[in-house]
């Protein structure tokens, strides 16, 4: 069986490299990236890299936009503008693939600590797609016309750099797109398929913290206190009614606890203790609803103990926000019928949303808003697929330090798709 396999892969590539001329350079700079990883806001040597690919295409290059961005532009006649977006950046995971290319960075995360840096969410796919299809529609220029616009994004692992890149008039500066479009490899399904979902197909996701005031005193002694670990274990289980009790069944929404601290010494009350929460909903309004009773929860909780006014608990809600991904529904049809004709109606599926958050929502999110589209790949090899299905096995999620998506399979359908989608929508009569 593995003989097999070995000549199934064997065969693939050949098949690859006989489709595509370039396809061992987009492997080799996959590899590249793959095993030189950057953390968010530090992708310097990244862009560089990408941004003089797309000059030696022919592309009007700008580096260094908000901060380690890349805005690249390639003009090709009359007709619509279309954007498609690679994030660049990885993750503080320590990488335990094993693979011959596998990282072994370290760097500073947020200029404090030391830690390994992997891309274990596959940017380094999404960047190497990017460029493959750059490649692919320069070398069939005659068969479309309009403006292609390829970006490199930092900082999608933190939520910021979709908003940093327009706030710095990505929009203004730069052409407005008709449409934007991007891809994102998963573990959901194998290496050469590609899944979609209309409409809401990524969360809104917060980061909040809750610090909850008490007032400090002796363990022997409670009733001089004040206690702020009851006070937070009352808020704890009263946040789990939002979504069971006070959001329409109906509306997705989670509010998760991840973690709670308070507290150093077996016989002390301390006087302040510290929650982290993760908040996940599909629609604003719904997002705006959570945060709100978040808010009347963690007061009235307090009043109910006797917490003075001027200790009232407090919630901060993070930068680090990832609006929902909403796809265009027909800006979808348009799209999945062109990567059908490429790749296989079969290889095509429409799947559930999901509950992870993708910061590239907040392009299409502009007024007038823009029809926007991200679509998924396989990542997972097709003899791991079987496997899987038979139970024989697990298959690692993103973020997993042994995330490892299948390059060949995945690189060509990644650029097959993309190709496709873009000549379609080039082409497509408005």
């Amino acid at each position: 069986m593995k003989f097999l396999n070995k000549i199934f892969s064997f065969l693939f590539i050949l098949l690859f490299i006989g489709n595509y001329s370039y396809a061992d350079e987009i492997l080799d700079l996959y590899k590249h990236l793959h095993a030189n990883p950057e953390l968010s806001w530090q992708e310097y040597k990244t862009s560089d890299l990408l941004a003089e690919q797309m000059e030696e295409l022919g592309f009007s290059v700008t580096k260094r936009f908000a901060k380690t961005g890349v805005v690249s532009l390639y003009r090709n006649g009359d007709g619509p503008v279309l954007m498609i977006r690679a994030d660049m950046d990885g993750l503080p995971v320590k990488e335990k693939t094993g693979l011959d290319y596998s990282s072994k960075v370290r760097s500073l995360y947020t200029n404090k600590n030391e830690v390994y840096v992997m891309h274990a969410c596959g940017h380094d796919v999404h960047m190497a797609v990017a460029v493959g299809t750059a490649k692919e529609l320069i070398k069939n220029k005659d068969k479309w016309s309009g403006t292609l616009m390829i970006i490199f994004q930092p900082a999608e692992e933190r939520g910021q750099g979709s908003a940093r890149m327009l706030e710095e008039g990505l929009f203004e500066k730069f052409p407005r797109p008709d449409y934007n479009l991007a891809l994102h490899v998963g573990s959901t399904l194998p290496a050469g398929k590609v899944a979609y979902h209309k409409g809401y197909a990524m969360a809104n996701v917060d980061m909040a913290d809750i610090t909850v005031y008490g007032v400090g005193g002796h363990g022997a002694y409670p009733h001089t206190a004040k206690d702020p670990i009851v006070l937070a274990s009352k808020i704890v289980l009263a946040l789990q009614t939002i979504v069971s009790r006070e959001i329409d069944p109906l509306d997705p929404a989670v509010v998760t606890v991840g973690s709670i601290h308070g507290g150093f010494k077996h016989n002390i009350i301390s006087d302040e203790v510290k929650l982290q929460l993760t908040l996940r909903s599909y629609t604003d309004e719904v997002r705006e609803k959570i945060i709100s009773k978040i808010k009347r929860i963690i007061r009235g909780e307090a009043i109910s103990m006797g917490i003075p006014e001027d200790r009232m608990p407090t919630l901060k809600l993070r930068d680090e926000y990832t609006p929902a991904l909403y796809n265009t529904p027909d800006f979808v049809d348009i799209v999945i019928k062109h990567i059908k004709n490429s790749i296989g109606e079969n290889n095509v599926f429409e799947a559930p949303p999901v509950m992870g958050g993708e910061d590239f929502g907040r392009f299409g999110r502009v007024e007038p808003k823009i029809p926007t589209f991200l679509f998924w790949i396989g990542g997972p090899s097709l003899s791991d697929w079987e496997k899987f299905e038979k139970g024989e096995i697990s298959i690692p999620t993103n973020h997993s330090p042994l995330f490892a998506p299948d390059p060949v399979p995945t690189l060509k359908t990644g650029v097959s798709a993309m190709t496709a989608a873009a000549i379609g929508v080039f082409n497509e009569p408005r």
